[in-house]
């Protein structure tokens, strides 16, 4: 018996590379967007999962709005790059016109399930637990008089309405920005039918304040919140005095932000670098997302000024931005979050007053996060402090705002 499955194995074995090898080139290879497209929904995953805590899983509804803007803003706007370059099929032989075909695929299944884990169970959740974020309608008349006298004072001195019109072109909208679009109607009282004509509907945008908190607590317990948007449309009103504003929708705009330079075309890299950073937020749109009320002609409307194609419109059934509610994460609910971590210092690094001591004696090798991340800092500033460094060298990628590397590489220069 146990010869007869040996041989079968063996068998099996000598017929996989055949099996392998008969098939075509492009079928050996994954999508290099759409693998990183699923990297991206085992993120949103983790959001899913019960056994995080609350907060946490809001956390990860955020790094997944974030990581989606970056896959557009770069993966995206390259395949569009290559269509219009009509650049050959890619390594596992799709077209860059299917392989967007397929991204927008996925990406609507994705964003779906993103905002029903976040209206069905992540904020009903939160409610439970005493953190609410609440729709304007729902409040008291007294909590509105209370936000109405907070839309005076704080967010009206700083909106500022862009109409449309023969001398009024569509406004520049900035990228990843929170608008909200209206129609404004001339008041139905005018009866002189030139100066109706003088005042016919136009197509308002207007700038969701990023200066202003995008949660506004509705009162002193500050655990109650109503989104800033909310606000504003429900006091539009005082915007257009006299005239007739329509109801109000909430869009988004992605723009390209890929840095495409040349480094032999280059005289000095350090300027072409600056001035592509300076002309980034001017790139080319590539996604345009809007809420899932918006009516179709205001869509297509958008659309058309953007240059854009219905594919590249990708609506979202509950708040745009979700990275912005991640400010209820500053709450201080322990109870809703991971335990702290604190990771463990070598023995080594203890031991020895020099980091270069101990590495004159052996490789050290760390492991982060479990390993405390001191050791690379201090061996930073050891190395800005010590006369025989003649150079530092490092690869500094996405730094928070309050890392010390920074600090400590311009007090080396």
């Amino acid at each position: 018996m146990s010869t007869v499955v040996k041989r079968e194995a063996t068998v099996h074995e000598f017929t996989k590379p055949i099996e392998v090898a008969s098939r075509s080139r492009a079928e050996l290879f994954f999508n290099r967007e759409l693998g990183l497209l699923e990297f991206h929904g085992r993120v949103l995953e983790e959001a899913f999962d019960e056994r995080n805590p609350l907060l946490e899983r809001l956390k990860f509804l955020s790094i997944f709005s974030s990581n989606l803007d970056e896959f557009f803003m770069i993966r995206v706007s390259g395949l569009k790059e290559e269509l219009e370059h009509e650049v050959e099929t890619s390594p596992d032989g799709l077209t860059p016109a299917q392989q967007l075909a397929k991204c927008r695929e996925r990406t609507l299944a994705l964003i779906a399930e993103q905002s029903r884990c976040l209206r069905e169970d992540v904020l009903p959740r939160l409610d439970e637990t005493g953190i609410s974020v609440v729709t304007y309608d729902s409040l008291s008349r007294h909590e509105k008089e209370r936000l109405a006298d907070y839309f005076v004072e704080k967010v009206l001195p700083v909106l500022t309405p862009l109409a449309v019109d023969p001398s009024h072109p569509f406004p520049y909208i900035s990228p990843l920005s929170l608008n909200i679009g209206l129609i404004v109607n001339p008041p139905k009282n005018i009866k002189s039918i030139t100066s109706r004509k003088l005042i016919d509907p136009r197509f308002v945008r207007i700038k969701v304040p990023s200066v202003l908190p995008r949660l506004v607590p509705v009162g002193a317990s500050n655990s109650r919140f109503v989104l800033l948007e909310e606000i504003i449309s429900a006091n539009i009103n005082a915007l257009f005095p006299g005239m007739e504003p329509g109801p109000c929708h909430y869009f988004r705009v992605t723009r390209d932000a890929d840095i495409d330079i040349r480094e032999e075309e280059a005289e000095d890299l350090l300027s072409s670098i600056q001035e592509e950073v300076r002309q980034r937020r001017f790139g080319t749109p590539v996604r345009l997302e809007v809420s899932a009320g918006m009516p179709d002609e205001m869509i297509e409307y958008l659309v058309s000024s953007l240059n854009l194609a219905a594919e590249d419109v990708y609506k979202f059934d509950g708040p745009l931005n979700i990275q912005d509610l991640m400010s209820l994460y500053d709450q201080d609910r322990p109870d809703l979050k991971d335990a702290p971590f604190t990771p463990r210092t070598p023995e080594w690094f203890k031991a020895h007053k020099s980091i270069f001591d101990a590495i004159m004696e052996r490789d050290r090798m760390l492991h982060h996060p479990y390993d405390t991340y001191a050791c690379v800092t201090e061996f930073i500033n050891q190395a800005v402090d010590d006369p025989d460094v003649m150079a530092i060298k490092i690869c500094l990628y996405r730094t928070g705002p309050d890392s010390p590397i920074p600090p400590a590489l311009i007090h080396a220069s």
